[in-house]
């Protein structure tokens, strides 16, 4: 139980529904939908549409989407695909002769096709109560009307606001610079492009003017994007992947999506005894940052669309192997070379309803405002997604036409004994999976409630070690002494929702402070 005489807040109670969101109005939003008669599915929609409006620098519907899904009266998990597809005339080689190393995270070379629209409109027809029209109806209100910004989406929107192009500007910078916190921002043309999805379904966006509209602009700004490519893009439905931490199984969406990353990490991290090292203590700190750099190593030789290796990725002596490489006193000099023998923004929200259907979701246009590109009339934010391919010739995950890149973005559920306890995510880019691992062991090793999980300081070895500021300083000193070259990051690790179901049924709600959101019930 938390310190009451401390700042901070419990986690959300409810019987019937919760919705935990990184925006309040989203939240509220899809509590409003499950008491229509909605059911996790209608309201899911409902709120994610309506973050793009509320969090344009993190989401849209130029994005992609990632679901995990336990329909009502099941403990059966499964996981829709909704991720877009490159040009098919797309091709490494393209940029290679242009003399990059690397695909531009910025700019038309970086954007995908717009996945998640079609995943909706799947996701509403196959699972859905209520129809699109009406878990829709809240965003188009917004959308015309406008929402007032929120803290962190206004510095979140200074910050990125320079990536911002051509049409982006005009749709994105309004009064000529980034809003501030309470100023309202209104998005005319996506109320007009819901409104003709509502109506037609996936048509309304990947057919007729809407679609005219992305096309165009993207082949002014030199794309290589087709209407033929856009009317290929459906989502795919599969199976999550899983593997067994404390007893509890954690599920992850299959590759193109990073999930593998987060189960490789807590297997390694199987072979050491954290319980007896203090949760915010430097020895923690370092042995998770040193396994995560082994894990993403691994996922950046082997994730890709086809043939992602996850036979070895989530072997038991893979993860063996790997953790008998980290020295728990000393910073390992590159985990390439010495894992050679063995072998960034978003939105997530989850939803739990009446009957128990659960609902975790991520949507995203990758890096803050994605590609800073938009389409000319409606001023539909393209992604920066094609950023996850590589140009490395012969890799599974190099560019090519048609194919879907690498993905950070990852929604999970943890099962226990065949049932389904909690749907969550945690946003951050490249962090995700680190921080799926550190939320789990807070809450399966060492006994955390909900929320005080989620609010835990958080660590991140991504160009030496980003330590957030809830860490003492002496665990900082002893970190720097191991070799670790740590700094405090500009911005939080992360943010991330959550809903435990527990054993009575009753339907526990908790959400990050590093963002503007909340959790509720009813």
């Amino acid at each position: 139980m938390r310190d009451f005489h401390l700042p901070g807040r419990s986690a959300v109670f409810a019987a019937n529904g919760m919705a935990a969101t990184s925006h309040p109005l989203a939240a509220a939003t899809a509590i409003d939908i499950l008491k229509a008669g909605g059911n996790a599915v209608d309201a899911a929609i409902g709120a994610a549409v309506l973050l793009g409006i509320c969090e344009p620098q993190m989401t849209g519907i130029g994005g992609d989407c990632f679901v995990l899904l336990k329909p009502a009266g099941s403990e059966e998990v499964l996981a829709l695909n909704g991720s877009g597809r490159s040009p098919a005339a797309a091709a490494a080689q393209i940029l290679r002769d242009q003399g990059h190393r690397t695909v531009p995270i910025r700019g038309i070379h970086a954007v995908t096709l717009p996945g998640a629209i079609d995943t909706f409109c799947t996701l509403s027809e196959t699972h859905g109560r209520l129809g699109l029209a009406a878990s829709l109806a809240p965003a188009i209100r917004y959308a015309e009307e406008g929402v007032p910004v929120a803290p962190r989406v206004a510095f979140d929107w200074a910050d990125e606001a320079p990536c911002l192009q051509g049409a982006a500007r005009d749709h994105f910078l309004p009064l000529g610079r980034p809003p501030k916190t309470g100023e309202i921002f209104r998005a005319p043309g996506q109320a007009e492009v819901l409104r003709r999805i509502a109506r037609d379904g996936r048509k309304g966006f990947y057919e007729g003017e809407v679609a005219e509209d992305m096309i165009a602009s993207l082949r002014a700004l030199g794309g290589l994007h087709s209407h033929d490519d856009l009317a290929a893009t459906h989502a795919t439905w599969g199976a999550p992947i899983g593997s067994d931490y404390a007893g509890h199984e954690l599920l992850e969406h299959p590759p193109n999506g990073q999930g593998a990353t987060a189960l490789l990490l807590l297997n390694i991290l199987k072979h050491f005894d954290l319980a007896t090292l203090d949760p915010f203590g430097p020895e923690r700190a370092h042995i998770e940052a040193e396994a995560a750099k082994l894990a993403y190593d691994a996922r950046n030789r082997f994730i890709a669309e086809k043939s992602p290796r996850l036979d070895h990725m989530l072997s038991p002596q893979t993860a063996e192997r790997l953790a008998a490489l980290i020295d728990p006193k000393r910073v390992m000099k590159a985990a390439a070379p010495l894992s050679e023998a063995v072998h960034r923004d978003t939105v997530l929200l989850t939803v739990v309803d009446r009957d128990r259907m659960a609902v975790s979701l991520i949507y995203s246009i990758f890096w803050g405002f994605g590609s800073g590109l938009a389409s000319t009339k409606f001023g539909i934010g393209f992604q920066n997604r094609g950023a996850g391919f590589t140009l490395a010739e012969g890799h599974p995950n190099e560019l090519a036409g048609g194919k879907r890149p690498m993905h950070t973005i990852i929604p999970a559920m943890l099962r226990h004994q065949g049932r389904v306890t909690m749907p969550f995510g945690v946003m951050g880019g490249a962090y995700q999976p680190c921080g799926h691992a550190r939320l789990v062991t807070n809450l399966l090793t060492y006994g955390m409630d909900l929320q005080s999980a989620m609010d835990a300081p958080r660590s991140f070895a991504d160009q030496g070690l980003q330590v957030e500021r809830g860490y003492s300083d002496a665990t900082r000193a002893a970190l720097s002494a191991m070799g670790h070259a740590v700094t405090i990051p500009q911005e939080p690790l992360g943010g991330s929702q959550a809903i435990l179901i527990d054993e009575t049924g009753v339907l526990i709600g908790a959400s990050d402070p590093r963002k503007d959101g909340c959790a509720l019930g009813y």
